[in-house]
């Protein structure tokens, strides 16, 4: 598809982090862009300063009529809309070109240098150091994130489209779509089993995106995942491994080992080793790439993080708090880890958003035993997103199972007072819902005490 007729792109679901991303791209691109959300936020808040129209209202009345010609508009949805979207339906009705986001990707990467992040954890943290190491040691790239980058307060990274970042989502296996000349694969933890059905099933698919690969193509495997490729970790015997490895307030230092040498004097500045091993899967591919490693080591330095990706939000000596993004069991058990690894012998009170009936329902169990690991939990209600309930799956049904000294159901207009009533000092909350509104609100409540 030559993507270069079309005047107009329309995006249902606009306001998704990775919608957004296009968004931008292609308003930079001299397109004319809109699109519909289901609820105002900073993203759609950020579109809106842009000059990109954005409504609220699931109408088609509700549309600029210069979006309404078949002809000369493209519309990119998300299957995170709904099949009951009157929008969506009109344009399927009337003869629309109609593509989901990842199949867009895939047209806008395909005559450049792409690199693709998969996985189940880790994707929008390896793209975003991948992103900012190509950008900083000036290559002609872009990268399309699913977060806001701390460096540019921004989910689209652009300074060329020789290469392009892109991640490789797995949800209705849209990574499918893509071509990639470079690919990683961070985990293939069970998720989406309401996609997939079973584990084998998922793994099966990332065998799949695997075979994408062109005959020169790399493909970069954490040293856990069993598949066949250049291996990656953290102090291990893997191909690209951080070895030698400190801790000094807040920062890892620590020595690269690669197949052909050892580089010395790595930092990063930001906390956890599943972060960490993000940050060499990232180095792997752009030292593959041929990027220089004293540019690189340079470079990783100064890289701050992405929004919601173990963030320090409040650091005081009454409180620290973290948010993040964090909605697998696996994604969780490395929030707590980095919390013991940062801050040692230190009570956390931990607030937990579930994400999805069926995650819950899937992961039931795991999900209560590292909950029980923090020292008091506050779950709020399920966030459903795409789903309809489920019954009794619940969050008091969860909770149930959770072994926690303190424990408790919340809403979020009580989180404050629950807070300051537990009185820990180390503070997390943790969601992939809309929990990431509440954070500064939250913040600023116990800033005012």
């Amino acid at each position: 598809m030559n993507l270069k007729r079309f005047e107009h792109i329309y995006f249902v679901g606009i306001g998704g982090i990775g919608m957004s991303a296009l968004a931008h791209y292609f308003h930079a691109a001299g397109k004319t862009v809109s699109g519909y959300d289901k609820t105002p936020s900073a993203i759609t808040n950020a579109l809106l300063d842009k000059g990109i129209e954005v409504v609220f209202n699931d109408s088609i009345n509700a549309i600029n009529s210069t979006a309404l010609n078949r002809h000369y508009t493209l519309v990119v949805y998300t299957p995170a809309v709904p099949n009951t979207n009157a929008i969506l339906n009109y344009f399927r009705s009337h003869g629309f070109e109609i593509l989901k986001r990842a199949q867009v990707l895939g047209h806008v990467t395909q005559d450049t240098f792409c690199m693709a992040v998969a996985g189940t954890h880790g994707k929008t943290t390896t793209s975003s150091i991948l992103g900012y190491l190509l950008e900083s040691t000036n290559q002609k790239a872009t990268a399309f994130l699913g977060g806001i980058s701390e460096n540019y307060n921004s989910n689209l990274i652009q300074n060329g489209n020789e290469i392009t970042v892109v991640e490789a989502d797995e949800f209705d296996r849209s990574f499918l779509s893509l071509r990639p000349n470079f690919a990683c694969i961070t985990a293939i933890d069970p998720d989406h089993l309401d996609i997939y059905g079973d584990a084998k099933t998922l793994a099966q698919a990332f065998e799949n995106f695997a075979k994408l690969l062109p005959n020169d193509g790399r493909l970069f495997v954490h040293h856990e995942v069993p598949m066949a490729g250049i291996t990656y970790g953290v102090e291990t015997q893997a191909d690209y491994a951080a070895i030698n490895l400190t801790v000094n307030n807040g920062t890892y230092h620590f020595d690269l080992k690669t197949p052909s040498n050892c580089i010395r004097n790595f930092e990063l500045n930001m906390a956890g080793k599943h972060n960490l091993s993000n940050a060499v899967v990232a180095l792997a591919m752009a030292i593959e790439k041929g990027i220089s490693e004293d540019a690189l080591r340079n470079a990783l330095k100064d890289y701050k993080g992405v929004k919601r990706r173990f963030s320090y939000i409040l650091k005081n000596d009454n409180l620290v708090f973290i948010d993040d993004y964090a909605h697998h069991p696996k994604e969780l058990l490395a929030v707590s880890n980095a919390l013991k690894e940062m801050h040692p012998n230190q009570k956390a009170t931990a607030v937990f958003q579930p994400h999805l009936y069926s995650r819950t329902q899937d992961f039931a169990s795991e999900f209560a035993k590292v909950l029980s690991e923090f020292d008091a939990v506050l779950l709020l209600d399920i966030y459903p997103a795409r789903e309809r309930p489920i019954e009794g799956i619940t969050s008091e049904w969860l909770l149930k199972k959770i072994k926690s000294r303190y424990k408790t159901l919340v809403q979020k207009s009580a989180l404050v007072d629950a807070i300051k009533a537990i009185g820990n000092p180390l503070l997390v909350t943790l969601g992939a819902g809309d929990i990431g509104a509440e954070v500064e609100p939250l913040k600023q409540a116990l800033i005012d005490g």
